[in-house]
């Protein structure tokens, strides 16, 4: 037998061994539904039944905030909200709403080290944001405080940017944002107290300005409540010189005022 041949059934062999052992792996760990824990198709995916409970975000809503409408206004139209206080972001887009399966995906990933549902879950954001995905330079995302970071191992805001800039090629600048206060968990504070507490926690470092100042810049955060968090983030990016600023995230509340573990 030739060198080639002996090669090609030396890689068929291993490539076979693979084959086996992931089969034989899935026979004693098969792949769960990320939503109700049944066996599924693969693994950091929805079973049909979880899946047909999902609430995607679809027109129509605010073209600024991305808050749904109950029903068709026009094209280009805003919400009340948008108008009468204008965020300091271009525009937001979110690609579920916070409830029942999403909710559950958004705390696994932030709260039960479920970083493998960052990659299916930037699929869902890259398809809801696509026009905003398309027109960023860099993708950052709304950083951990260090403390905070220490205690969660990883931010899953910078895994599902990681992600995204991954499906999309934009590039991911891990550090383009830094949380210079550590500041309160936001659960249970009301819409001002949010604010306050995330006002001047942001800072884009000096080394990170060449890569900020004069882009489009995607901002991405997990979940978006009042906007408080992702506005003042904004504001930090904006003072380093960012050209425009628009959020995407995976979840949004459907109301403001619906209660949320959320910022």
């Amino acid at each position: 037998m030739g060198l080639r041949a002996k090669l090609h059934l030396g890689h068929m062999t291993k490539l076979l061994f693979c084959s086996s052992a992931g089969h034989l792996l899935q026979l004693v760990y098969p792949p769960v539904c990320a939503g109700c824990g049944r066996i599924a198709a693969a693994s950091a995916a929805l079973c049909a039944e979880c899946w047909g409970t999902v609430r995607f975000v679809e027109r129509p809503f605010c073209d600024i905030s991305g808050a749904p409408f109950d029903h068709d206004r026009g094209e280009g139209m805003l919400s009340p909200e948008a108008i009468a206080n204008p965020p300091p972001y271009a525009k937001a887009r979110a690609a579920v709403l916070y409830d029942g399966v999403a909710r559950k995906l958004a705390q696994g990933l932030k709260y039960s080290d479920r970083a493998d549902l960052a990659k299916m879950m930037a699929k869902w954001m890259v398809r809801a944001g696509r026009e905003i995905v398309d027109d960023s330079d860099v993708i950052v995302s709304v950083p951990l405080h260090r403390h905070r970071l220490l205690s969660r191992r990883y931010n899953q805001s910078a895994e599902l940017a990681r992600a995204i800039s991954k499906l999309t090629g934009k590039p991911f600048e891990a550090g383009g944002l830094r949380r210079i206060r550590a500041t309160r968990q936001q659960v249970g504070l009301g819409l001002r107290a949010r604010q306050d507490n995330v006002r001047g926690a942001f800072a884009v470092p000096p080394s990170q300005m060449p890569r900020i100042s004069g882009y489009k810049v995607l901002l991405v955060d997990d979940v978006l409540t009042t906007g408080s968090t992702v506005a003042a983030a904004t504001r930090a990016l904006n003072r380093a010189g960012a050209e425009q600023v628009c959020i995407l995230t995976f979840a949004r509340v459907a109301s403001p005022g619906a209660e949320t573990l959320y910022a």
